[in-house]
């Protein structure tokens, strides 16, 4: 019996473990741009059938509960915390930020699509407009080399002002891609996340429409992650793994103690 709580008392410890490193992440992007927390998820292992309910307990009699032995913890998964991060006003033009659901596309290297939620944008040498490692904006919109008073309206349009025109012009429109399933949006570092089969298909149009966020040029949307939250998390997190290592060193006091005795 004891060396069956010797592994439960492992697993766990294996959890609070995985926990706390989804904690430690969440703190060390207190302030990424657009960064959203994750939640660690657990479920339990199978359960030893040792006494089935309502099996037969005499001839007159049968068991009301049964009896069942868990064999630990495991853990399910992590959740995307998708909730609205602060906004920032930094002045920039180029800094845009998604007040709602969506996220901005971007070019990837491999030629995959990205998805990122961080707005702050520059203008690369050919005047598109690029994330600040070079990874082009989807679709692409030109910002010409003399254009002055850039802007981003809140349904994504580009306008600047260019010599020549008395009106400020359209430069192109920003699109917005939503999903019906954020969260199973693959994350791939960068402040990229990917698509896959659980996320389902982008809703790619206008930001502002049919669900997606409106957009706010000149800021930036902040982490989502509250430290005095996650401070509490890591305390409770830090409780429970010591919970779980006195339980191992009972049970191996009572081992020994049986082997000594016997």
């Amino acid at each position: 019996m004891t060396i069956g709580a010797l592994h439960v008392a492992r697993t766990g410890l294996d959890a609070q473990s995985f926990k706390m490193q989804v904690i430690a992440n969440n703190l060390a992007n207190v302030n990424t741009t657009g960064f959203k927390r994750d939640r660690a998820n657990f479920e339990t292992l199978s359960y030893q059938m040792m006494t089935q309910p309502g099996a037969t307990a005499s001839a007159d009699n049968r068991y009301a509960t049964g009896l069942n032995l868990g064999t630990g913890v495991q853990l399910a998964g992590t959740s995307r915390i998708d909730t609205q991060g602060t906004f920032a006003t930094t002045g920039n033009a180029l800094d845009m930020a998604i007040d709602g659901a969506g996220f901005f596309q971007v070019q990837l290297p491999d030629g995959r699509t990205g998805y990122t939620r961080a707005g702050n944008f520059e203008r690369a040498e050919d005047g598109t407009i690029v994330t600040s490692d070079g990874k082009p904006l989807i679709p692409q919109i030109q910002v010409p080399e003399d254009a002055t008073g850039l802007s981003v309206g809140s349904d994504g349009t580009v306008s600047a002002s260019v010599p020549g025109q008395a009106d400020a012009v359209e430069l192109g429109r920003i699109e917005v891609a939503r999903f019906a399933n954020p969260s199973g949006l693959q994350a791939i570092g960068d402040n990229m996340l990917v698509e896959t089969t659980a996320s389902g298909t982008p809703q790619v149009g206008a930001a502002g429409e049919e669900g997606r966020g409106s957009l706010r040029g000149g800021m930036l949307e902040g982490s989502n992650v509250n430290v005095v939250e996650e401070l509490v998390d890591m305390i409770e997190t830090q409780r429970a793994y010591e919970v779980n290592s006195k339980m191992i060193q009972a049970s191996d006091e009572m081992m020994k103690n049986a082997t000594q005795t016997l």
